[in-house]
């Protein structure tokens, strides 16, 4: 089977990714690197998703000639 014929996975839902924690027993600035730590992540999939959605417009373009 070739790999574009095979099935693409489901996208799991974001409950799946990222699970709460209990936020009582952390300090202030454990809580502010906790956030720091999240928002490096958001980042980072804001690249992959940047990385994505440009890959398509050049595909798109590229079959449109």
């Amino acid at each position: 089977m070739e790999e574009d014929d095979r099935p693409r996975p489901l996208a799991p839902s974001a409950k799946r990714w990222i699970e709460p924690i209990p936020l009582d027993p952390i300090s202030v600035a454990d809580l502010q690197e906790y956030i720091a730590a999240l928002r490096t992540e958001i980042t980072r999939a804001e690249r992959a998703i940047d990385g994505k959605q440009s890959h398509r417009s050049q595909a798109e373009a590229f079959f449109r000639k």
